[in-house]
C-alpha cells in the first residue's frame, strides 16, 4: 500500500457559480474518498482551485463589460464560500492567477522547453479583423465536421466529444463580432502526442510505465480506459501549448510577447503550485507528494478525461521527477428534473443559494447525491427523488433506529449503557455480522464506488432495525430486564460504530449521533468493535436526527426551478 496519497478535484472554471452538477462528479466524491482515508491515518492531501485563465473567463468579462480580474475575483470567494457551506473539507484550495501559480507553470514550462519537449511551428490561425485578435479555442464557434452540431467549439465538440482545431470547424464565426475571421499567420509551441503512443497505451491498459507496474488497470473506470484508447487508437496529434491572448500566464521566453500558456498545460500544473502552497504554510516538503511512493488520484467529469490521463500525464513524464496518476476516476453528468444542467438557460440547483437556505440540509444534499452519484452513466436529480430518499432511508432507517437505541436506553437505564448478558443465536449472529463491515465497506470506497460503499453503510443501520425488530425489547421490558440489558447493550455499540461508518459520508450527522451517545468521534480502526462504548457510560437526550421532507418543500423547489428558467426565457 502507498504510504501518501496526493488527491485532486478539477479546478473549477472561475466564470460563474457553482451548481449541484458540479458538486456531484469532482468534489463530493472526492470529499468521501479523502474523509475516509483520514479517517483511517492515511497521509493524504486533497487540493482544489478556481482555474481563472483561458477564453471562457475572457468571454464571460466580455459579455459582462469588465474585465477577467473582476470576473474571477468575484467567483473566486463565491465558489470557496459555496464549498465551505456544504463543509467540503479540502486540504487547500488556491487560485491559478496567483503570483505563485505562474511562478510554478512558467519554470514547468521552461523545464519542459530545455528538455526539447515541444516543437515550434508556424501556422495560419483565424483573426477577428474587426477585434484586432486572434481566435483560440472558444474564441470561435463553427459547425463540427463529426457529428454536424452547430456551434461546436474551436477545442472540442460538447456533443460528440471530438478533439478539434478551430480550422477543423466549417462555416467558423468569431465570437467577438459575429463575422466570419480571416486566417494569418502565428508560431506556437506544440506538444508532439504523436510521440507519446506507444508508452501511453501501455500505461493505460496494462498499468505499467517503463517496466515497472504502476497500477491495476482493472480499477480504472470503463469510461476512461475506453475514452483514452479511443483517442490513442484514433491517432494522437500535436497540440499547441500556448496561445495569442491577453489574459493568462505569461510565455516566459523572449520574443512571446501576447502569447500565453495553454489553459491545459497551465491548470494542471496549478495542483502542484497548490501543494507548494499548502506545504509552504505547513511546514511540509511538496515533493513528498509528487515522487516516491504516493498515490495520485484525480476525480474529475468526463469531459476532463483526456486532459488528465493523456495531456497532464505527458506532460509530468516530459518534465521528469513526477509520479503519475494511479487512477482517474471520472463522473458522467447529473441532469436535473428530465433536463440537463445549463447556466446559460438558468436549469441548476446553485449551491450558493441551497446552502444560504437550508443551512441545516448539508449532509441530506450528500447523501442524496452521493446515492445517486453518476459513476458509471448519466443520473438524474430530482426533488421528489430528494424528498423519498431523505424521509424512506435517512429518516426511517438511519434516524429510526438511532432514536430508538438511544430512547430506550434512556427509558429503561436512565440513559446509561447496560451491562451485556447471556448471549443468544440472534446476539452472536448480529455482532459477527458488525464485524464484516469494515472491510466490506474499506473495500469498496478504495475501489472509487462510494454509491455502494454508502449503501452498506446505511445496511448497517437497516441490521440495527433488523436486529430490535427480531428482539423486541418493548416487549420483553415488563418481563425480562435482564435480556433487555445485554439487546439495549448491543443496540448501542452499533449505533456507536455508524458514527464511524457514516463520517465519510455524512460527517455533521455521524457527530450528532455521537453527541447523543455522549462519545468522541473515533478513528475508522474502531468500526466493528462491539465494545465501543463500556458499562455504565452516560448518554445524552437524543433530538431529531433527520426532519422529514414535506411536500410543500418539494413543491417551493420545484417553483423555485421553473421561475428562474421562465426569468430567463423573458430576458433572451
Amino acid at each position: 500500500m502507498k504510504k501518501r496519497f496526493t488527491v485532486t478535484s478539477a479546478l473549477l472554471y472561475a466564470n460563474g457559480p457553482l451548481h449541484i452538477g458540479h458538486i456531484a462528479g469532482a468534489y463530493l466524491p472526492a470529499d468521501i474518498y479523502v474523509r475516509y482515508l483520514r479517517s483511517a491515518g492515511e497521509d493524504v492531501l486533497w487540493v482544489c482551485g478556481s482555474d481563472e485563465h483561458g477564453a471562457a473567463i475572457t468571454l464571460r468579462a466580455k459579455k459582462d463589460g469588465t474585465t477577467p480580474r473582476e470576473i474571477v475575483d468575484k467567483y473566486h470567494v463565491e465558489m470557496q464560500g459555496a464549498f465551505k457551506g456544504l463543509d467540503i473539507s479540502f486540504d487547500h484550495y488556491s487560485r491559478t492567477s496567483s503570483e505563485k501559480h505562474h511562478k510554478v507553470a512558467q519554470d514547468f514550462f521552461l523545464q519542459l522547453l530545455e528538455n526539447d519537449s515541444f516543437e515550434v511551428k508556424t501556422l495560419e490561425q483565424y483573426y477577428d479583423e474587426e477585434a484586432d485578435q486572434f481566435l483560440a479555442d472558444r474564441y470561435i464557434t463553427g459547425t463540427c465536421p463529426s457529428c454536424s452540431k452547430e456551434g461546436a467549439y474551436g477545442d472540442q465538440c460538447e456533443k460528440c466529444g471530438s478533439d478539434l482545431s478551430p480550422t477543423d470547424l466549417i462555416n467558423p464565426i468569431s465570437t467577438l463580432s459575429g463575422k466570419t475571421p480571416t486566417l494569418k499567420e502565428t508560431s506556437h509551441w506544440f506538444l508532439p502526442m504523436d510521440q507519446h503512443e506507444e508508452w501511453l497505451s501501455k500505461w493505460i491498459k496494462e498499468g505499467t510505465f517503463e517496466g515497472e507496474q504502476l497500477h491495476n488497470p482493472k480499477d480504472w473506470r470503463n469510461q476512461v480506459n475506453g475514452q483514452c484508447m479511443s483517442w490513442i487508437d484514433g491517432g494522437l496529434h500535436p497540440r499547441a501549448m500556448t496561445r495569442d491572448l491577453d489574459w493568462g500566464v505569461p510565455v516566459p521566453v523572449e520574443g512571446a510577447d501576447g502569447k500565453v500558456l495553454y489553459v491545459w498545460l497551465d491548470a494542471p500544473i496549478g495542483y502542484i503550485s497548490a501543494t507548494k502552497e499548502w506545504a509552504g504554510k505547513n511546514n511540509k516538503d511538496w515533493k513528498d507528494y509528487w515522487t516516491g511512493d504516493t498515490k495520485l488520484v484525480h476525480f474529475i467529469g468526463k469531459d476532463n478525461i483526456v486532459f488528465h490521463a493523456i495531456i497532464f500525464p505527458i506532460l509530468l513524464k516530459e518534465h521528469g521527477g513526477f509520479i503519475l496518476p494511479d487512477n482517474v476516476p471520472a463522473y458522467e453528468f447529473l441532469n436535473l428534473e428530465g433536463d440537463k444542467f445549463s447556466t446559460s438557460r438558468n436549469w441548476a440547483v446553485w449551491l450558493h443559494e441551497f446552502m444560504e437556505a437550508n443551512p441545516d440540509k448539508k449532509d441530506e444534499l450528500k447523501y442524496v447525491l452521493t446515492s445517486i452519484a453518476p459513476e458509471s452513466k448519466d443520473a438524474e436529480f430530482t426533488w421528489k427523488e430528494f424528498q423519498s430518499r431523505i424521509n424512506n432511508e435517512l429518516a426511517d432507517i438511519l434516524g429510526n433506529f438511532v432514536n430508538r437505541a438511544v430512547v430506550l436506553s434512556n427509558k429503561y437505564f436512565e440513559g446509561k449503557v447496560p451491562k451485556r448478558g447471556e448471549l443468544m443465536d440472534v446476539d452472536t449472529d448480529v455482532l459477527a455480522q458488525l464485524k464484516e463491515y469494515p472491510a466490506k465497506i474499506e473495500k469498496l470506497v478504495r475501489a472509487y464506488k462510494l454509491r455502494e460503499a454508502q449503501s452498506e453503510s446505511m445496511n448497517l443501520a437497516r441490521l440495527g432495525n433488523k436486529y430490535l425488530a427480531e428482539t423486541e425489547p418493548w416487549k420483553l421490558s415488563k418481563t425480562d430486564m435482564s435480556r433487555v440489558e445485554t439487546i439495549m447493550n448491543i443496540a448501542l455499540q452499533i449505533t456507536a460504530n455508524l458514527t464511524i461508518a457514516f463520517q465519510p459520508f455524512l460527517p455533521q450527522k455521524a457527530a450528532t449521533i455521537a453527541e447523543f451517545l455522549g462519545m468522541d468521534l473515533l478513528k475508522w480502526d474502531s468500526l466493528g468493535s462491539d465494545t465501543l462504548l463500556t458499562d455504565g457510560h452516560q448518554l445524552n437526550k437524543p433530538s431529531i436526527l433527520i426532519a422529514k421532507i414535506e411536500d410543500k418543500f418539494v413543491e417551493e423547489q420545484v417553483a423555485i426551478l421553473e421561475a428562474s428558467k421562465l426569468a430567463n426565457i423573458e430576458t433572451v
